[in-house]
């Protein structure tokens, strides 16, 4: 049997202490486990069962944080193992994680991508979308099923180009400089094109 030779409390979280076994650090725990499992100084403690109350603890600390995270927006699964990664947490106590969020339906990479979609498709073409959503980590067959529910694609490229051409002289610079603007917003080149024929221009590449 091992000893618990200090507790001491986090200097930078005041809920959370330092557990110390036979004179070294051991792990890092709530203050809040700590007093419901009982542990305290001089105790004698089975390393097997300190390590289950530490996997605990970690488990429910982390989820709580991925709740908290979540709260602003949804995320991807990538993002969210990220976030758990950047706070220190092990792959198992992140895939713990993920597997709860995904049975409680907060992490649906699929329903994200649609959602991602819908909203960005208002400004910028498939093409943003998908290099957008896969920086979020969002694999193929997620994007390309929320790329199937898209519409409207050539209607957002002609609002793009009246907004961008607004109180600008339609000479060859400037529509070379509009058209260029389309497709770094996602638009293909030919509806890049009709996008700006439809406002009585032709572009001209460059």
């Amino acid at each position: 049997m091992a000893q618990i030779t200090a507790i001491t409390p986090q200097a930078k979280d005041k809920n959370r202490v330092n557990v110390y076994v036979d004179g070294r650090f051991y792990c890092g725990m709530r203050l809040e486990t700590v007093l419901s499992c009982r542990l305290k100084e001089g105790d004698e403690v089975d390393i097997g069962r300190l390590d289950e109350i530490q996997l605990e603890n970690e488990r429910a600390q982390a989820l709580d944080k991925a709740l908290t995270h979540l709260s602003a927006s949804m995320k991807t699964q990538k993002q969210m193992m990220d976030f758990l990664k950047k706070k220190g947490y092990v792959d198992s106590v992140c895939e713990y994680v993920l597997e709860k969020l995904r049975g409680y339906g907060f992490v649906d990479d699929v329903q994200y991508c649609v959602q991602f979609a819908e909203t960005a498709g208002k400004r910028m073409g498939a093409r943003r979308i998908a290099s957008e959503l896969k920086m979020r980590g969002a694999d193929e067959e997620s994007i390309e099923r929320a790329l199937a529910g898209l519409t409207g694609e050539a209607e957002t490229a002609k609002a793009v180009a009246k907004k961008y051409m607004k109180n600008r002289a339609y000479d060859r610079e400037t529509l070379t400089k509009a058209y260029r603007h389309l497709l770094g917003k996602g638009f293909d080149y030919e509806t890049a094109k009709e996008a700006l024929a439809s406002l009585g221009a032709e572009s001209e590449e460059e």
